[in-house]
């Protein structure tokens, strides 16, 4: 297939599954349920940090752990007692445990107690001369785990390009906050990111059929190959090349 009739067949499967149909079995639904700028960012954040597994199954976790703070995530993160958080110590998904959930909550109510929104955490690291969001992944990490009590084991949920990491999980919650085509699914909330500069959020079902449709050619499973999948996102639509995200992972869960 040569770059005119691939770029094509992307575009055409980006609009089948970028609709509001993709909701409901996505992990997306989570936040979508919620009005609040900050309850979605909250809900948005954590949602993706927890997703890998079954998609339903990852939408039943969420959907928990918010229960547990009310379904008012931010006005349990700002006001709760110490008291309410041992109900919330009973929730784990796979090796995401108590401490992590403890601390998750420290970090957003000591962020949030100064700041209004989650964007400038990841903003403030970004020039617009930033090809991509590396930098401000690196400077989100640094500042998630810049509280003197942060876990060590905690730092396996949240990724970086320092660690050569695709970073999957924060370049979806990237997506989701910055993408804003009017079709309803990304939220689009952010601007002072760029669409850009968003990378692909690289699971296995992307890495499959890019690889398949010639867009990587690196063996490896790593930041430089999803680098190398941006670039040629990119020959097709320089403006906003993570909306083949859709394309890529529809082709290889959905469209059977």
């Amino acid at each position: 297939m040569d770059k005119k009739a691939l770029k094509e067949y992307l575009d055409r499967k980006f609009l089948e599954f970028n609709s509001k149909d993709f909701i409901k079995n996505d992990p997306i639904s989570v936040p979508h349920q919620y009005s609040k700028k900050q309850d979605i960012e909250i809900t948005a954040f954590w949602t993706a940090i927890l997703s890998w597994g079954l998609r339903k199954t990852i939408i039943n976790k969420a959907n928990e752990l918010f229960d547990y703070m009310d379904r008012a995530p931010y006005d349990f993160i700002i006001n709760h007692k110490d008291s309410d958080l041992k109900k919330i110590q009973h929730f784990k998904h796979r090796t995401f445990n108590s401490t992590d959930t403890l601390y998750f909550i420290h970090f957003l109510k000591d962020y949030y107690s100064n700041n209004e929104s989650l964007e400038i955490a990841f903003s403030n690291h970004l020039t617009k001369d930033d090809e991509h969001v590396g930098a401000a992944l690196i400077g989100f990490h640094h500042l998630f785990f810049s509280l003197p009590f942060a876990p060590m084991r905690t730092r396996k949920h949240i990724a970086s390009p320092e660690r050569n990491s695709t970073c999957k999980r924060l370049n979806m919650f990237l997506r989701w906050m910055v993408r804003n085509d009017d079709l309803g699914v990304d939220f689009g909330l952010w601007k002072n990111i760029d669409p850009s500069q968003l990378l692909c959020p690289f699971d296995v079902h992307v890495e499959r059929v890019a690889r398949k449709l010639g867009l990587i050619n690196r063996k490896q499973r790593d930041w430089k190959t999803l680098l190398e999948l941006h670039a040629s996102l990119k020959e097709f639509d320089p403006c906003d090349p993570a909306k083949y995200d859709y394309a890529l992972f529809g082709i290889g869960i959905l469209d059977k």
